[in-house]
């Protein structure tokens, strides 16, 4: 009787054509469509951050689903993956969240820098541009660290391997914002990701002000006087451009953190949903 009941339970799983599985197949395909068909951009990657909410909605209500609950205890090895994805999702938010925040304090700061026009802005610029060297270095550590961490699961259970592919959307997401705000204005170094955002023909508000940052900084010695006002001049005008791309950079930065930490509030919830599951 045990066994049989326990057999019922296992064929109870939603199938492609439950309204849930349904609706995250069709956003995770939209998704990869707009990854395929636009270069990287901010308002593209605002656009997917979005996108993965909507999805990460329908798979927390896939996990109140009894038959998604009973897969998941009958599975222990998926729900251990899961679970530990649950965990790594967490952490490339946390990585994503911690360099825009510190990348709006290093721009607040070089803005007042240039409001204050006082001692001109080398110091400034060169902590600006130390701290973006700090941050680069600390999401490169990450990337490098994912292509390690990929699943390997081979879950044939539609329910379970559909969300083994929002985990995956997720991680393509991120993976995309942190290179970037990665990108430079510089030779973009040899990991892959970073390399196929750099070299895409989009405007990329950060490589914008690293940009216009090291051209007035290249322009700012000179041991002739005459050349020395032409400088002069010449860095005003980059003042203004460095004021241009600093403006065009903060809302980017708020766009970016609002997309970032609604899908970590999500997230959040998945794994209480997957810990909860654990207690049954």
């Amino acid at each position: 009787m045990a066994a049989a009941s326990f057999h019922a339970r296992s064929n109870s799983l939603p199938a492609r054509s439950h309204p849930l599985i349904s609706e995250i197949d069709e956003q995770i395909c939209r998704l990869r469509q707009s990854q395929a068909a636009s270069t990287s951009s901010s308002s593209s990657i605002g656009h997917n951050l979005n996108s993965l909410q909507v999805v990460y909605d329908c798979v927390d209500q896939l996990f109140q689903l009894s038959s998604t609950q009973q897969a998941l205890i009958n599975d222990q090895k998926c729900f251990n993956e899961l679970l530990d994805g649950s965990l790594r999702l967490l952490d490339l938010c946390n990585t994503a969240k911690d360099a825009l925040s510190q990348m709006k304090e290093s721009v607040a700061e070089l803005q007042s820098a240039i409001r204050r026009r006082q001692g001109g802005m080398e110091g400034e610029t060169r902590r600006y541009l130390k701290s973006r060297k700090t941050v680069i270095k600390a999401i490169q550590k990450v990337l490098k660290g994912m292509e390690n961490k990929k699943s390997t699961s081979s879950n044939n259970v539609e329910t379970l391997s559909m969300l083994k592919e929002a985990e995956s959307a997720v991680v393509k997401v991120l993976e995309c914002l942190l290179a970037f705000i990665s990108q430079t204005s510089s030779k973009p170094s040899s990991w892959s990701l970073f390399k196929r955002v750099a070299s895409a023909s989009s405007e990329n508000e950060f490589a914008d002000v690293d940009a216009s940052l090291k051209t007035n900084k290249s322009k700012a010695s000179s041991e002739n006087e005459f050349a020395e006002v032409d400088a002069s001049l010449k860095i005003n005008k980059s003042s203004e451009e460095i004021q241009l791309h600093l403006k065009n950079l903060q809302p980017c930065i708020q766009d970016l953190e609002e997309g970032v930490e609604n899908l970590f509030r999500r997230l959040i919830k998945t794994r209480v949903s997957i810990l909860n599951i654990h207690n049954l």
